[in-house]
């Protein structure tokens, strides 16, 4: 929501007068509308320019002082100057964020690429009519020209365009946009609750009120110029926000035209695409770092609070400034912040939890018969185990399974269902919260309807879209795309997901055949210790593999979806992001989840037995370990999960920093050997750029982690832990990467975070499910419980699991080469013929024929029994939760009625004043003044 007035900031130097003018009508009464709804305006800044630091931000379109200059004692000392060399003229600190004039903002940056060839020809004939047309359209230009004579580029060849936004451009476009601006503080108190009497405790995680204030609200209505009067404006120059200035810029540059015989040609996008430009940005306002301390001179611009408040490392604790976050880069922007910061704090919640599961494993596993009975399993009498491979694998003992059994446990214990259970309660909790938070947000800064109000259709849409409606709501005709001709472009789009399902999946199947191969050559090998770990170091090494063929098919992907997602020519940009969303979650889900759910539900699940064993292409199938698969699925997690964070980490912060630092040694190298200045618009050219979508690997990044917290919780109860962890530095590594690595992106809008919730809410409801089968047929629990009903105790469990098999029936060819007991065995059994050796399974033995036992048909039962009850449970309270936590504050709602008051107030006084008007124009002269005294 805009707020006029913010906190001030102290400029170091010399205040001086502004440039701009007041509005001469601001004096007057108003004369319809909000009159009698608005308070007293505040008394206007004389200072609009520089000094404008003051009003809180940085200068929006202010005038800049005609001297701006600092103090003796905080001027930098001059370079040497060598006479030899062309100088650019030297600036005057913040005169880079205006024209020549120093009275006219730079709202937006057009750069682009001098040359002589024929295809720089066209390009310059393109730019050309562009910018006729951006003229037309109301938006001033100035061109910096690269010559070094000129205060133009460091490298002499790249050309910048400087475009400003006067008030009639402005107000016009808004007025377009249905932008709402404020006409009258908020009056409504704020609501007595536990919940802010508990905020109103100071705490350490709070802002510093010193430099980020809270901010006044506003009631809002969309701006209309005949009733500018009626707004809260201080000014003409400082009414519009620069998020707001830059966001109506970009509106025009989208649909801008270059070539004026083909319809289909406009927009910079498709400038920059053919080369006519190189770069489209709004400038950064100013540094964001200060050579004086911000607790002795304040903030210089913004930019500068964002970094010492928000994006410093220091700062991790910290709450996040969120409004500030949105009126600097965007509501789009602020939301995923929002929805960022809210989820790292619920998920405090799940790791608290998490670590208490944890440690009770820790505390509790000395005591657990079950794994002190297969630690002490050291007799080969009784515990000889069956080869783990086919021919070179040999007999070995159960009791080299202890440090599976150990770490098994910490993670399948007592508090196991417990858990699993939370955190498909939490994931809900988690959702409805969110729903609650969003629409706080969505009216502090007017979202509501911007869907469906505010949003226009696509450019591109507008120019390929080869049918014509008219729009059943406004009766205006507007570009279509009838059924018959999308459904081939969607047909085309679901058969290249399906191909590349199979990709994955493909991929899934060659890392299966690696580890049975692996483990094979790893349990043959003559080292005992080495044998002994062949499950640990196959899974590590195999979730390493798939670690790395996950990121390199995402990326392919990437490319495939942006170009399907084009190809079905969708309305408005909101269309657009939601079906390249679920086509990239998608596709990211089978990636990253497909390996678990190998190892979690199919690992183990069919390998027969030693006179039959089951087949992967011929292969013979991975087993369990005597203590499960579990800490297998648990090494998986973690290494794919940590993995995967690590490196996007490392792409998104340390890539953009050193090609920042690659690109801007030119600029810099002039800078020192004084040779001039690097003015803000070369330093904003030299960062990277956020990309279009350039939010959405944020977003899917922690889809994604989201999924490992809720899925397999119950088989990683640490998962909520480590993300915590790292979403802790994502915040402030993200908030550095926008502060200080990327140029300033356009300050887009969104009513909420898209399809995202809807991927949130469905993979909270598919990890009950999950979970419960994690639980039920993974986890050792039912057996557990089965055994212990049976018999009233663990002891002996380790046994019953266990099926023996005379080693006269394996299967031909299955057999080991070496037949007999190691040397090292006990009981002078070394060097003689195995007869009976033990396997994982409920089988009858050792003799044929060998059936299942009617302990694995009890076990089953109970199995499927628990995945039943405990989803309907689950599923039951979820909805419950849902109907209690209502998705809309109360306070909220009320002052949604009070600005609908308010508008239809407005109305009413509109049309009665239209009526006297009517009225007052059909009397004689002499009945007016007598009319109008008495008609009120």
């Amino acid at each position: 929501m805009p707020k006029p007035d913010r906190q001030s900031y102290k400029k170091v130097g010399d205040n001086a007068e502004s440039g701009s003018q007041p509005n001469p009508d601001m004096a007057a009464p108003p004369a319809i509308g909000f009159e009698g709804l608005q308070e007293d305006p505040p008394p206007k800044s004389e200072h609009i320019g520089l000094e404008a630091y003051g009003d809180g931000r940085s200068p929006k379109n202010g005038a800049a002082p005609e001297n701006i200059e600092l103090s003796e004692s905080n001027k930098e000392d001059e370079p040497l100057k060598d006479d030899k060399q062309p100088k650019k003229a030297e600036k005057k600190e913040g005169a880079d964020l205006y024209f020549h004039d120093g009275i006219r903002r730079i709202d937006y940056i057009l750069a682009y690429k001098k040359g002589d060839s024929e295809k720089d020809v066209r390009r310059a004939a393109k730019r050309h009519e562009f910018e006729n047309n951006l003229r037309e359209e109301g938006i001033e230009l100035e061109v910096e020209d690269p010559e070094p004579s000129q205060d133009g580029s460091a490298d002499g060849n790249t050309v910048f365009v400087k475009l400003h936004a006067p008030w009639e451009f402005l107000s016009r476009q808004a007025e377009v946009l249905k932008v709402k601006m404020p006409i009258k503080e908020n009056d409504m108190e704020e609501p007595i609750s536990i919940l802010n009497c508990l905020k109103k405790i100071p705490s350490p995680f709070d802002l510093s009120e010193e430099f980020i204030k809270p901010e006044p609200k506003y009631f809002t209505a969309p701006f209309v110029r005949e009733r500018e009067d009626e707004f809260v404006m201080e000014d003409r120059e400082s009414f519009f926000g620069m998020s707001q200035r830059n966001r109506m810029v970009h509106e025009i540059l989208e649909k801008c035209r270059y070539d004026p015989d083909n319809k289909t040609k406009f927009g910079i996008d498709h400038m920059i695409n053919n080369g006519s430009y190189v770069a489209a940005y709004p400038l950064h306002e100013g540094d964001y770092k200060s050579k004086h301390s911000m607790l002795t001179h304040g903030p210089q611009n913004d930019r500068h609070l964002l970094y010492e408040e928000w994006a410093r490392p220091g700062r991790w604790y910290k709450y996040q400034p969120l409004d500030l976050i949105s009126d600097y880069y965007g509501e789009k922007i602020g939301l995923y912040f929002a929805w960022l910061g809210f989820y790292t704090q619920m998920l405090t919640i799940a790791a608290i939890v998490g670590l208490v599961v944890f440690l009770y494993g820790c505390i509790s596993l000395p005591f657990d018969p079950v794994v002190s009975e297969l630690c002490e399993a050291k007799s080969w009498v009784n515990y000889t185990m069956c080869p783990q491979c086919n021919n070179r694998c040999t007999y070995w003992i159960l009791e080299s399974s202890c440090f599976y059994s150990q770490l098994t446990y910490l993670f399948d214990n007592g508090a196991t269902v417990f858990f699993a259970a939370f955190m498909s309660l939490w994931a809900t909790m988690f959702c409805e919260f969110w729903k609650r938070r969003q629409n706080e947000l969505d009216y502090d800064w007017d979202l509501f309807g911007f869907e469906e109000q505010e949003e226009n259709c696509r450019p591109e849409f507008e120019a390929l879209a080869p049918d014509k409606r008219v729009n059943p709501i406004t009766k205006v005709p507007e570009p279509y795309v009838k059924l018959r001709r999308r459904f081939p472009r969607i047909t085309a789009s679901i058969l290249s997901i399906l191909f590349m399902i199979f990709l994955v999946l493909a991929a899934v199947v060659g890392v299966i055949v690696y580890r049975i191969a692996i483990k094979t050559a790893v349990a043959a090998s003559g080292d005992a210790f080495i044998s002994s770990q062949a499950s640990i170091i196959t899974s590590i090494t195999a979730s390493c593999i798939s670690l790395v063929v996950i990121m390199v098919l995402q990326n392919l992907y990437d490319r495939i979806a942006t170009w399907l997602t084009d190809l079905e020519l969708h309305r408005t940009e909101t269309e657009y992001e939601d079906s390249y969303t679920f086509k990239m979650y998608f596709f990211a889900f089978v990636n990253y989840y497909s390996s678990s759910f190998y190892v979690a539900f199919f690992k183990g699940s069919f390998p027969g037995n030693p006179s039959e064993y089951g087949k992967v292409f011929g292969l013979r199938q991975e087993e369990c370990d005597p203590a499960g698969c579990l800490q297998e699925l648990f090494v998986n997690l973690a290494i794919v999960m940590c993995g995967k964070q690590f490196f996007n980490n490392f792409i998104e912060i340390f890539l953009p920093l050193i090609l920042n630092f690659w690109r801007s040694r030119t600029g810099r190298k002039e800078q020192k050997a004084g040779k001039g200045s690097y003015d803000q618009w070369e330093k904003d050219f030299d960062r990277s750029e956020l990309g279009p979508r350039g939010l959405f690997k944020e977003y899917l990044e922690m889809a994604v982690q989201f999924g490992f917290v809720t899925i397999f919780v119950a088989s990683f109860p640490l998962a909520p832990f480590f993300a915590l962890i790292n979403n802790l530095m994502e915040i402030r590594l993200d908030a550095y990467k926008f502060v200080t690595q990327l140029r300033r992106p356009y300050a887009a809008r969104a009513q909420d975070i898209g399809a995202w919730y809807a991927i949130l809410v469905s993979v909270g409801n598919f990890a009950v499910l999950s979970n419960a089968c994690v639980i039920a047929f993974t986890s050792s629990f039912i057996s557990r419980e089965v055994y212990k009903y049976q018999f009233d105790k663990l002891e002996g469990y380790v046994d019953w699991t266990l099926s023996s098999f005379n080693t006269t029936f394996f299967e031909e060819g299955t057999g080991p080469d070496i037949d007999t007991y190691p040397d090292f065995a006990d009981g002078g059994l070394n060097g003689t013929r195995v007869e009976l050796c033990k396997y994982r399974g409920f089988v009858l033995g050792p003799n044929p024929p060998f059936d299942l036992k009617l302990d694995y048909w009890k076990v089953f039962a109970m199995r499927l029994v628990l995945v039943l009850v405990y989803e309907h449970v689950i599923f039951i309270v979820k909805f419950a939760l849902e109907y209690m936590v209502p998705d809309m504050p109360d306070f909220v709602k009320n002052e949604i009625k009070r600005e609908n008051y308010l508008a239809q107030q407005a109305l009413e006084e509109i049309t009665r004043k239209d009526m006297v008007a009517k009225r007052r124009s059909k009397m004689p002269d002499g009945e007016k003044g007598a009319s109008a005294s008495g008609y009120q």
